[in-house]
Protein backbone atom coordinates (compact mmCIF):
# COMPACT_ATOMS: atom_id res chain seq x y z
CA UNK A 1 0.00 0.00 0.00
CA UNK A 2 2.84 2.38 0.87
CA UNK A 3 4.60 1.65 -2.41
CA UNK A 4 1.38 2.46 -4.27
CA UNK A 5 1.05 5.70 -2.33
CA UNK A 6 4.63 6.60 -3.22
CA UNK A 7 4.13 5.72 -6.89
CA UNK A 8 0.97 7.84 -7.28
CA UNK A 9 2.08 10.64 -4.97
CA UNK A 10 1.19 13.31 -7.55
CA UNK A 11 -2.47 12.14 -7.50
CA UNK A 12 -2.54 12.41 -3.71
CA UNK A 13 -1.15 15.96 -3.96
CA UNK A 14 -3.93 16.83 -6.39
CA UNK A 15 -6.57 15.38 -4.05
CA UNK A 16 -5.13 17.32 -1.11
CA UNK A 17 -5.22 20.55 -3.13
CA UNK A 18 -8.83 19.88 -4.20
CA UNK A 19 -9.90 19.33 -0.58
CA UNK A 20 -8.09 22.43 0.66
CA UNK A 21 -9.65 24.47 -2.16
CA UNK A 22 -13.17 23.28 -1.35
CA UNK A 23 -12.68 23.49 2.42
CA UNK A 24 -9.85 26.02 3.06
CA UNK A 25 -10.13 25.80 6.85
CA UNK A 26 -9.64 22.02 6.87
CA UNK A 27 -5.86 22.41 6.67
CA UNK A 28 -5.57 25.73 8.47
CA UNK A 29 -3.83 23.98 11.36
CA UNK A 30 -0.78 23.41 9.14
CA UNK A 31 0.09 27.11 9.32
CA UNK A 32 -0.81 27.48 13.00
CA UNK A 33 1.15 27.39 16.23
CA UNK A 34 0.40 25.19 19.22
CA UNK A 35 2.10 25.87 22.55
CA UNK A 36 4.67 27.98 20.73
CA UNK A 37 5.45 25.24 18.18
CA UNK A 38 5.21 26.19 14.50
CA UNK A 39 3.41 23.25 12.86
CA UNK A 40 4.77 23.96 9.38
CA UNK A 41 8.36 23.97 10.64
CA UNK A 42 7.69 20.78 12.58
CA UNK A 43 6.34 19.04 9.48
CA UNK A 44 9.36 20.12 7.45
CA UNK A 45 11.62 18.83 10.21
CA UNK A 46 9.89 15.45 10.10
CA UNK A 47 10.57 15.22 6.37
CA UNK A 48 14.24 16.11 6.84
CA UNK A 49 14.58 13.65 9.73
CA UNK A 50 13.22 10.76 7.63
CA UNK A 51 15.82 11.50 4.98
CA UNK A 52 18.54 11.80 7.61
CA UNK A 53 17.87 8.21 8.67
CA UNK A 54 18.78 7.06 5.15
CA UNK A 55 22.13 8.87 5.13
CA UNK A 56 25.59 8.26 6.52
CA UNK A 57 28.30 10.77 7.40
CA UNK A 58 30.33 9.46 4.46
CA UNK A 59 27.65 10.76 2.07
CA UNK A 60 28.40 14.35 3.04
CA UNK A 61 32.17 13.85 3.22
CA UNK A 62 32.16 12.49 -0.33
CA UNK A 63 30.09 15.44 -1.57
CA UNK A 64 32.50 18.05 -0.22
CA UNK A 65 35.47 16.11 -1.54
CA UNK A 66 34.04 16.90 -4.96
CA UNK A 67 32.91 20.55 -4.74
CA UNK A 68 32.07 20.76 -8.45
CA UNK A 69 28.46 19.74 -7.82
CA UNK A 70 28.03 22.27 -4.99
CA UNK A 71 29.52 25.13 -7.03
CA UNK A 72 27.42 24.20 -10.08
CA UNK A 73 24.24 24.01 -8.03
CA UNK A 74 24.79 27.31 -6.21
CA UNK A 75 25.73 29.10 -9.44
CA UNK A 76 22.54 27.90 -11.12
CA UNK A 77 20.50 28.74 -8.01
CA UNK A 78 21.70 32.30 -7.51
CA UNK A 79 22.81 33.38 -10.99
CA UNK A 80 20.82 31.46 -13.61
CA UNK A 81 17.49 31.41 -11.75
CA UNK A 82 17.41 35.18 -11.02
CA UNK A 83 18.32 36.03 -14.64
CA UNK A 84 15.55 33.72 -15.86
CA UNK A 85 13.11 35.37 -13.46
CA UNK A 86 14.08 38.87 -14.62
CA UNK A 87 13.48 37.88 -18.25
CA UNK A 88 10.03 36.41 -17.47
CA UNK A 89 8.91 39.43 -15.44
CA UNK A 90 10.04 41.77 -18.21
CA UNK A 91 8.44 39.77 -21.03
CA UNK A 92 5.02 39.43 -19.38
CA UNK A 93 4.82 42.98 -17.96
CA UNK A 94 3.30 41.79 -14.69
CA UNK A 95 1.75 44.28 -12.28
CA UNK A 96 3.87 45.37 -9.33
CA UNK A 97 2.52 42.84 -6.82
CA UNK A 98 2.81 39.77 -9.02
CA UNK A 99 6.20 40.91 -10.33
CA UNK A 100 7.56 41.18 -6.78
CA UNK A 101 6.16 37.73 -5.95
CA UNK A 102 7.77 36.10 -8.98
CA UNK A 103 11.10 37.82 -8.29
CA UNK A 104 11.06 36.57 -4.69
CA UNK A 105 10.36 33.01 -5.86
CA UNK A 106 13.46 33.26 -8.04
CA UNK A 107 15.60 34.91 -5.35
CA UNK A 108 15.03 32.57 -2.41
CA UNK A 109 17.09 29.41 -1.80
CA UNK A 110 16.05 25.89 -2.72
CA UNK A 111 13.30 24.44 -0.58
CA UNK A 112 13.06 21.23 1.39
CA UNK A 113 10.64 19.95 -1.26
CA UNK A 114 13.69 19.40 -3.46
CA UNK A 115 15.11 16.97 -0.92
CA UNK A 116 11.87 14.99 -0.83
CA UNK A 117 11.52 14.92 -4.62
CA UNK A 118 15.17 13.91 -5.00
CA UNK A 119 14.49 11.15 -2.48
CA UNK A 120 11.50 9.96 -4.53
CA UNK A 121 13.39 10.27 -7.83
CA UNK A 122 16.30 8.15 -6.64
CA UNK A 123 18.75 11.04 -6.93
CA UNK A 124 21.67 12.07 -4.76
CA UNK A 125 19.87 13.01 -1.50
CA UNK A 126 23.07 14.00 0.31
CA UNK A 127 23.91 16.46 -2.48
CA UNK A 128 20.35 17.83 -2.45
CA UNK A 129 20.34 18.33 1.32
CA UNK A 130 23.79 19.97 1.16
CA UNK A 131 22.72 22.34 -1.62
CA UNK A 132 19.54 23.27 0.25
CA UNK A 133 21.45 23.92 3.47
CA UNK A 134 24.27 25.93 1.86
CA UNK A 135 21.97 28.01 -0.35
CA UNK A 136 19.77 28.77 2.67
CA UNK A 137 22.75 29.70 4.85
CA UNK A 138 23.88 32.38 2.39
CA UNK A 139 20.32 33.54 1.58
CA UNK A 140 20.32 36.39 4.14
CA UNK A 141 22.97 38.11 2.02
CA UNK A 142 22.19 36.88 -1.49
CA UNK A 143 18.37 37.15 -1.54
CA UNK A 144 18.21 40.91 -0.73
CA UNK A 145 20.97 41.63 -3.27
CA UNK A 146 19.13 39.74 -6.03
CA UNK A 147 15.86 41.48 -5.16
CA UNK A 148 17.59 44.89 -5.19
CA UNK A 149 19.17 44.20 -8.59
CA UNK A 150 15.97 42.90 -10.18
CA UNK A 151 13.27 45.18 -8.73
CA UNK A 152 15.34 47.89 -7.07
CA UNK A 153 13.89 47.45 -3.58
CA UNK A 154 15.99 45.96 -0.79
CA UNK A 155 14.51 43.48 1.68
CA UNK A 156 15.34 43.76 5.38
CA UNK A 157 15.09 40.67 7.57
CA UNK A 158 16.94 39.17 10.52
CA UNK A 159 19.70 36.76 9.34
CA UNK A 160 20.25 35.48 12.89
CA UNK A 161 16.61 34.36 13.17
CA UNK A 162 16.86 32.77 9.73
CA UNK A 163 20.04 30.97 10.73
CA UNK A 164 18.35 29.63 13.89
CA UNK A 165 15.40 28.45 11.82
CA UNK A 166 17.74 26.58 9.47
CA UNK A 167 19.39 24.90 12.44
CA UNK A 168 16.00 23.87 13.85
CA UNK A 169 14.38 22.74 10.61
CA UNK A 170 17.33 21.23 8.72
CA UNK A 171 20.51 20.72 10.71
CA UNK A 172 19.08 19.23 13.93
CA UNK A 173 16.75 16.72 12.19
CA UNK A 174 19.53 15.58 9.84
CA UNK A 175 21.94 15.08 12.72
CA UNK A 176 19.32 13.14 14.69
CA UNK A 177 18.58 10.98 11.64
CA UNK A 178 22.27 10.34 11.06
CA UNK A 179 22.74 9.38 14.71
CA UNK A 180 19.79 6.99 14.58
CA UNK A 181 21.19 5.38 11.44
CA UNK A 182 24.62 5.12 13.06
CA UNK A 183 23.33 3.51 16.24
CA UNK A 184 20.56 1.36 14.73
CA UNK A 185 21.57 0.76 11.12
CA UNK A 186 19.54 -2.44 10.63
CA UNK A 187 16.41 -0.77 12.01
CA UNK A 188 16.80 2.22 9.69
CA UNK A 189 17.32 -0.15 6.77
CA UNK A 190 13.90 -1.68 7.45
CA UNK A 191 12.39 1.82 7.69
CA UNK A 192 13.34 2.55 4.07
CA UNK A 193 10.17 0.78 2.88
CA UNK A 194 8.05 3.28 4.82
CA UNK A 195 9.91 6.59 4.71
CA UNK A 196 9.20 7.76 1.13
CA UNK A 197 5.44 7.41 1.68
CA UNK A 198 5.66 9.20 5.03
CA UNK A 199 7.61 12.06 3.45
CA UNK A 200 5.09 12.29 0.61
CA UNK A 201 2.17 12.41 3.06
CA UNK A 202 3.74 15.25 5.05
CA UNK A 203 4.43 17.24 1.87
CA UNK A 204 0.77 16.80 0.86
CA UNK A 205 -0.31 18.33 4.18
CA UNK A 206 2.06 21.28 3.69
CA UNK A 207 0.81 21.97 0.16
CA UNK A 208 -2.82 21.75 1.26
CA UNK A 209 -2.18 24.18 4.10
CA UNK A 210 -0.47 26.75 1.87
CA UNK A 211 -3.07 26.64 -0.90
CA UNK A 212 -6.04 26.76 1.48
CA UNK A 213 -4.68 29.79 3.28
CA UNK A 214 -4.09 31.63 0.00
CA UNK A 215 -7.34 30.73 -1.80
CA UNK A 216 -8.73 34.26 -1.86
CA UNK A 217 -5.48 35.78 -3.10
CA UNK A 218 -5.30 33.18 -5.88
CA UNK A 219 -8.89 33.85 -6.97
CA UNK A 220 -8.26 37.57 -7.32
CA UNK A 221 -4.99 37.26 -9.26
CA UNK A 222 -4.52 37.44 -13.01
CA UNK A 223 -4.56 34.15 -14.94
CA UNK A 224 -1.30 35.11 -16.67
CA UNK A 225 0.58 34.38 -13.46
CA UNK A 226 -0.12 30.67 -13.96
CA UNK A 227 1.67 30.78 -17.31
CA UNK A 228 4.65 32.58 -15.77
CA UNK A 229 4.90 30.12 -12.86
CA UNK A 230 4.79 27.09 -15.17
CA UNK A 231 7.42 28.59 -17.48
CA UNK A 232 9.60 29.55 -14.52
CA UNK A 233 9.54 25.98 -13.23
CA UNK A 234 10.17 24.14 -16.50
CA UNK A 235 12.85 26.54 -17.71
CA UNK A 236 14.61 26.27 -14.35
CA UNK A 237 14.44 22.47 -14.58
CA UNK A 238 15.85 22.55 -18.10
CA UNK A 239 18.66 24.93 -17.18
CA UNK A 240 19.49 22.72 -14.19
CA UNK A 241 19.82 19.73 -16.50
CA UNK A 242 22.01 21.76 -18.86
CA UNK A 243 24.26 22.88 -16.00
CA UNK A 244 24.69 19.30 -14.81
CA UNK A 245 25.45 18.01 -18.29
CA UNK A 246 27.96 20.79 -19.00
CA UNK A 247 29.68 20.04 -15.69
CA UNK A 248 30.03 16.37 -16.72
CA UNK A 249 28.03 14.97 -13.80
CA UNK A 250 26.51 11.51 -13.48
CA UNK A 251 22.77 11.05 -14.03
CA UNK A 252 21.89 11.01 -10.32
CA UNK A 253 23.66 14.32 -9.80
CA UNK A 254 22.16 15.88 -12.95
CA UNK A 255 18.63 15.04 -11.79
CA UNK A 256 19.46 16.36 -8.33
CA UNK A 257 20.73 19.71 -9.66
CA UNK A 258 17.68 20.09 -11.92
CA UNK A 259 15.23 19.35 -9.10
CA UNK A 260 17.11 21.61 -6.67
CA UNK A 261 17.03 24.63 -9.00
CA UNK A 262 13.37 24.19 -9.94
CA UNK A 263 12.16 23.51 -6.37
CA UNK A 264 12.24 26.86 -4.61
CA UNK A 265 11.49 27.73 -0.99
CA UNK A 266 8.15 29.19 -2.04
CA UNK A 267 6.95 29.37 1.56
CA UNK A 268 9.80 31.75 2.34
CA UNK A 269 9.02 33.86 -0.73
CA UNK A 270 5.39 34.26 0.36
CA UNK A 271 6.47 35.15 3.89
CA UNK A 272 8.89 37.81 2.63
CA UNK A 273 6.25 39.22 0.33
CA UNK A 274 3.72 39.53 3.14
CA UNK A 275 6.22 41.05 5.57
CA UNK A 276 8.15 43.44 3.33
CA UNK A 277 5.55 44.37 0.70
CA UNK A 278 2.32 44.66 2.75
CA UNK A 279 0.78 47.17 0.32
CA UNK A 280 1.03 44.64 -2.55
CA UNK A 281 -1.45 41.93 -1.53
CA UNK A 282 -0.97 39.93 -4.73
CA UNK A 283 2.76 39.52 -4.02
CA UNK A 284 2.03 36.40 -1.93
CA UNK A 285 0.19 34.68 -4.80
CA UNK A 286 3.19 33.49 -6.91
CA UNK A 287 4.74 31.72 -3.92
CA UNK A 288 1.51 29.89 -3.12
CA UNK A 289 0.96 28.83 -6.74
CA UNK A 290 4.59 27.80 -7.17
CA UNK A 291 4.35 25.62 -4.07
CA UNK A 292 1.43 23.67 -5.51
CA UNK A 293 2.89 23.40 -8.99
CA UNK A 294 6.38 22.31 -7.96
CA UNK A 295 5.05 19.57 -5.69
CA UNK A 296 2.41 18.34 -8.13
CA UNK A 297 4.47 18.29 -11.32
CA UNK A 298 7.64 17.55 -9.35
CA UNK A 299 6.12 14.29 -8.09
CA UNK A 300 5.27 13.27 -11.66
CA UNK A 301 8.77 14.10 -12.89
CA UNK A 302 10.34 12.26 -9.93
CA UNK A 303 8.49 9.11 -10.98
CA UNK A 304 9.61 9.57 -14.62
CA UNK A 305 13.25 10.20 -13.64
CA UNK A 306 13.40 7.14 -11.42
CA UNK A 307 11.74 4.83 -13.94
CA UNK A 308 13.28 6.01 -17.21
CA UNK A 309 16.44 8.05 -16.53
CA UNK A 310 18.30 7.02 -13.40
Amino acid sequence: MLKTFEKYYFIVVLIAVAISWAYPNSFKWVLSEYSGVNVLNLLLSIVIFTMGTTLKVENFVDVFKHPKEIITGLSAQYIVMPILTFVLVSLFSLDAGLAVGVVLVGAVPGGTASDVLTFLAGGDVALSVSLTAVSTLIAPIITPIITLLVIGNNIQFNPINMFLSIVQIVIVPIVLGLLLNYKFESFCERLKDYLPALSALVVCLIVAGVIGSNKQAILTSSGIILVVIILQYFLAMGLGFAAGLLAGMERKQIVTIAIEIASQNSGLSSALAKTHFPSLASATVPGALYSVWQNFIGAILAYIFKKYYI
